[in-house]
């Protein structure tokens, strides 16, 4: 590390124009190749992936996407089939139907076959709208074509929405805000820690630069493999979050060293020698933690694991290369006047740490059981709501109310609009919820909340037998429960699709997409309905569709979620148990972890599946946690967590080699370690908390999430929990049994040649050496 600060240093120069050539690089492909983003859930080998493999290879035609227009008249005014509303929205489905990338309109006003796209109360109707393309390949503004072209048929008691997976496309935020609020917030914490405009700007310049180049380079990613949409802001929001951070510690060390009466350049060399290697080694366990969704085997999340991953490597990366190179560039300037002018009278500032820092550190060493009791307590509290967890995937109906898609999606369901309580819970393997009935609209109103998420049966037909026992299914599903209508082959229905061996029932449930019977709904078709009509023949009938995709990767997902935790704890324990030659430093950090994801997925669940704000955050109603987010926040929350255990904890390790006090360990590692760990908290607090003004649902989860993980991490567990179980356990803290002493290999996080110095140790320790730490500024 030392000498590639040296040659960084000597060449800052030829590596800022390296960087800056990466960047525009990276810009000039991603801008050539465009994005290939896809929000993929099918899981190989589930019924519904067979189902939609089933129904695309006998409709090849119907690969576009579908979406839709609804129109709706208020009770008291003409119905939608009157001559004026007809003329009206006739026009306007003429006009669509000319735009680019628009295959096909089907108008419920063409032939009697589009009766049934106009509700029973005849105050609203709907005309789909399919794309020659999917969703993921559309320009953004072909559907805006289409959304613009609908409303202008508003007005005069008429309202016109739209809804479906390319409209979507037109309500993405189309602005930075939440990264720029969140560099704001960073660069003014900065600057009160620094007292330097110079040293302030260096880690904002740093993480912008590497989440740049990170975030072209996951739009280029998503040519090669299957990345989700939300992946480059996930990568974003991560990567300023720790790019951030790194800098900030290395900064601070070279501070230190510059107020020591040190060079620039040997300053920035003992710099990114001593804590960029702590530095390294805590990104390392990002990328070991994110990387561990590997193990899941789901295209979906490999591609959201190896863009985050990818970006924190670039973050690392600039860390220990750009940095020292800007440090270089401005030199002394990285201190402030006043401290500049100190040191050119000769005056060399005392680095020990006082103030609140120590005081804190003696209470908690005074108090540690009353303290860890309490810390013990508001985690236990905060966490409480995770019993309540329900795993599902939301929809337009959780948008925000004044979108035209949840407008859509409730005209549709015959829900109020503008009632944010309606529909609710969720679809998934675990918990439960409303039944998402239109409770709130007048009787007769809409299509029923089971239109907006219709099951498809698709069959394998294999002769005539088949056919007979196809025609039996789809009566016995008209006797189903829990079923509002069927549109099939043996109905005569124009519209259901049938090519040679192949036919799709279309099944419409009674309640809403997200409701948990609509889930048990798919359980017993599966189970009963389809077995039964099967028997004795050839048929094969897959049952897919919007739930039953979403309940089968949700399914997959807690299916391998132990085996997922079990890796990323052990693997993050292996890695301190090697850096720190303890038992008990890992299996505690193992715990503080698991408590600040248990607690930060309580919040999670408050905010967004009890709807605790979500509105008023403009955030949508309340609706279910989408499957793959225990998945990615552990990944995460694992990776951050072990930042702010080994800056902390190694500044301990140091103080207990070389007193074997471990009393006095925990307290001066507390006091030297809490404002530069609080700073960089607040800074990521800041970066993750901004990101609720994205607009989507998804990251804002991830935003509310991790901020408040990283808010009772460090605030709770780190400066209050961690400590006061250090001093409880003494020198238990540092045992290591002889034997596997010897048998693990040496894992030095500092220089070799500051890993010389003997340690001493208490009790049943060991006398054998090992390597020393003192990275944290």
């Amino acid at each position: 590390m030392a000498a590639l600060a040296r040659w960084c240093l000597k060449r800052r120069l030829v590596v800022i124009v390296l960087w800056l050539a990466v960047l525009a690089g990276a810009a000039s492909a991603a801008a050539v190749a465009g994005a290939a983003y896809s929000n993929d859930y099918d899981v190989p080998g589930t019924e519904s992936a067979q189902a939609a493999a089933l129904a695309a290879k006998a409709f090849p035609d119907q690969a576009g996407d579908g979406d839709r227009v609804v129109w709706h008249t208020e009770p008291g005014r003409e119905p939608v089939h009157s001559a004026t509303v007809e003329a009206r929205m006739t026009g306007a489905l003429d006009r669509i139907a000319d735009l680019p990338g628009v295959a096909a309109v089907g108008s419920p006003y063409a032939g009697p076959d589009g009766a049934r796209q106009i509700s029973p109360d005849g105050h609203t109707a709907y005309a789909t709208v399919t794309f020659d393309r999917p969703a993921d390949d559309l320009p953004a503004s072909q559907p805006r074509a289409v959304v613009d072209a609908a409303r202008a048929a508003a007005g005069d008691g008429l309202r016109v929405e739209a809804g479906g997976s390319a409209i979507a496309l037109t309500e993405k935020p189309d602005t930075h805000l939440s990264e720029l609020i969140g560099i704001a917030v960073a660069a003014v914490v900065l600057f009160v820690a620094f007292g330097s405009l110079a040293a302030s700007l260096l880690p904002i310049i740093t993480a912008v630069v590497a989440v740049g180049t990170a975030t072209l380079g996951i739009t280029l990613l998503g040519h090669v493999m299957t990345v989700a949409d939300f992946a480059p802001m996930l990568g974003m929001l991560i990567g300023l979050g720790v790019g951030i951070d790194y800098a900030l510690f290395i900064v601070t060390r070279h501070r230190q060293g510059l107020r020591a009466g040190l060079s620039v350049p040997e300053a920035a060399e003992r710099a990114v020698a001593t804590t960029g290697r702590a530095v390294v080694f805590a990104g390392g366990t990002v990328c070991v933690a994110l990387l561990g969704m590997l193990i899941l085997r789901l295209s979906f999340l490999n591609g959201v694991a190896i863009a985050a991953s990818l970006t924190v490597v670039l973050t690392v990366a600039a860390s220990v290369t750009l940095l020292p190179a800007l440090l270089g560039t401005i030199g002394p300037r990285a201190l402030s006047r006043r401290e500049r002018r100190r040191l050119a009278t000769g005056a060399r500032p005392s680095e020990a740490p006082t103030g609140l820092a120590v005081r804190w550190s003696g209470f908690v060493e005074r108090h540690p059981r009353l303290l860890g009791g309490l810390a013990a307590a508001v985690m236990l509290v905060l966490a409480l709501p995770t019993l309540s967890l329900h795993l599902g995937t939301s929809d337009q109906g959780n948008n925000p109310v004044g979108s035209t898609t949840r407008q859509a999606y409730d005209l549709l369901a015959g829900d109020d609009a503008d009632r944010p309580d309606a529909d609710g819970g969720g679809t998934g393997a675990t918990g439960g919820g409303p039944d998402g009935a239109a409770g709130g609209a007048a009787a007769g109103s809409g299509f029923g909340p089971g239109v907006n998420g219709p099951l498809t049966l698709v069959a394998h037909l294999d002769g005539a037998a088949d056919r007979v026992a196809l025609s039996r299914l789809e009566n016995a599903l008209r006797d189903t429960e829990g079923i509002a209508s069927v549109q099939g082959p043996a109905s005569a229905d124009a519209t259901a699709p049938s090519s040679g061996d192949t036919s799709v029932i279309t099944v419409i449930p009674e309640t809403a997409p997200q409701s948990e019977r609509t889930s048990e709904l798919v359980d017993r078709l599966r189970t009963e309905v389809i077995p039964a009509a099967e028997r004795g023949t050839s048929l094969e009938v897959h049952v897919g569709g919007l739930t039953a995709s979403y309940d089968d990767f949700a399914e997959v997902i807690v299916g391998k979620l132990p085996l997922f935790v079990g890796v990323v704890v052990g693997l993050g324990c292996l890695l301190l148990l090697l850096a720190f030659r303890s038992v008990g430093i890992p299996v505690k950090a193992a715990i503080m972890n698991i408590a600040a994801v248990a607690s930060s997925f309580g919040v999670i669940v408050a905010v967004f599946q009890w709807g605790w704000g979500s509105e008023f955050l403009g955030l949508g109603r309340a609706g279910p946690i989408e499957p793959f987010l225990p998945v990615i926040m552990i990944s995460v929350l694992f990776g951050l967590s072990m930042d702010y255990q080994v800056f902390l904890v190694s500044r301990m390790y140091e103080e207990w080699r070389e007193t074997g006090d471990n009393r006095r360990a925990v307290r001066v590692g507390l006091a030297e370690t809490s404002r530069v760990i609080n700073s960089a908290a607040v800074i990521m607090i800041a970066v993750f908390a901004a990101f609720v003004l994205s607009g989507d649902r998804i990251i804002a989860m991830f935003g509310i999430g991790l901020a408040v993980a990283v808010a009772l991490d460090a605030f709770v567990l780190r400066t209050l929990l961690v400590p006061a179980l250090m001093h409880l356990l003494g020198g238990a803290n540092w045992w290591l049994p002889g034997w596997l002493d010897r048998w693990l290999p040496r894992l030095s996080i500092e220089p070799p040649e500051r890993a010389e110095a003997p340690r001493r140790v208490e009790g049943s320790a060991q006398r054998a050496e090992a390597p020393e730490h003192a990275g944290t500024p």
